[in-house]
């Protein structure tokens, strides 16, 4: 990998109040303090970190169709969407740069209908439970793919 890597950070409903809701589950963190930590771990990689949230399920697929050219890999935690959304699925399934799939808590822990995922058949691998540093791990692990591609 010779050139700095766009890496684009999707985030999906709700983390948007993280550091106020359910900080039991979630964390006191909000979700300005992991975009720093992201950013800051992403320049010993010399990536340039595109961090977006939207809860609208359309922009976020919009944001996949528009960077699919620009990026050369995408880490999501597409959060509720997660187990609803065959869009962001079909979105995604556009991509061929590798995405790694992020999720605050331990998913296959909590609610049995949040143990389906309709990110994971595109995903290069899924990171759970490990609070905001399940995105610093995704960011690791796509430096080890992007420089063996």
């Amino acid at each position: 990998m010779a050139e700095i890597a766009k890496i684009l950070v999707l985030n999906g409903p709700n983390l948007n109040m993280l550091g106020v809701r359910q900080p039991e589950i979630y964390g006191s963190d909000t979700l300005a303090d992991i975009e720093q930590r992201c950013h800051a771990h992403a320049k010993k990689y010399e990536f340039d970190i595109d961090f977006r949230q939207s809860n609208i399920e359309g922009e976020l697929v919009t944001w996949i169709q528009e960077e699919r050219t620009r990026c050369q890999g995408v880490i999501i935690n597409a959060a509720a969407f997660t187990h609803t959304s065959v869009a962001i699925l079909d979105a995604l399934s556009l991509l061929d740069v590798p995405v790694i799939e992020v999720h605050l808590s331990n998913i296959f822990a909590r609610e049995e209908f949040r143990h389906h995922s309709y990110v994971s058949p595109v995903a290069a691998g899924v990171i759970c439970g490990f609070g905001w540093r399940g995105y610093t791990l995704a960011l690791d692990a796509l430096k080890d793919i992007l420089d063996s591609d």
